[in-house]
């Protein structure tokens, strides 16, 4: 995953997170990005310090900071809670952690196991597990439901 600091045409900034540049492109030309502030469509890249981890430090490394863009000025981004964000955030770990509280944790076999459920040669039951992407996709090409756990924001630090 890569993360952009973003900036819309209003000045507004904030941070995006893509599979790659490729995929960044792509959704901004379908009209899929849109400012977490404002909900302008003119959303582009902003500049980016570099982030350089410096392993004789004993100091946490820090996270690239977004530099202003040509415009109006880009103000720091600060954290402010949505109580609306927050609902949506508890409801996706209630869910998914009754996902996996009914289901069987199959690791990496998650494929195979899913597809012996689909076919019959194994017990019917609520799994869950890791697969790539292009395992995913055949999966799903070849009639298989599947779905994804929801990442939360505190799961990535």
């Amino acid at each position: 995953m890569i993360r952009y600091a973003l900036a819309c045409a209003e000045g507004h900034g904030f941070d995006g997170w893509f599979r790659s540049s490729d995929d960044f492109d792509r959704q901004r030309a379908r009209g899929l990005l849109s400012c977490a502030h404002c909900g302008s469509p003119k959303v582009e890249k902003a500049l980016m310090a570099p982030s350089v981890r410096v392993y004789d430090d004993d100091r946490p490394a820090t996270m690239p900071v977004p530099m202003p863009v040509a415009g109006p000025a880009v103000p720091a981004p600060v954290a402010m809670p949505d109580p609306r964000q927050a609902e949506l955030i508890a409801a996706m770990r209630e869910l998914k952690q009754k996902l996996i509280a009914e289901a069987e944790n199959v690791g990496g076999n998650f494929p195979e196991e899913a597809r012996k459920i689909h076919y019959g040669e194994a017990p019917e039951r609520g799994i869950y597990g890791a697969a790539s992407a292009d395992e995913a996709k055949a999966l799903i090409e070849e009639g298989i439901g599947i779905l994804p756990l929801p990442v939360l924001p505190d799961e990535r630090n």
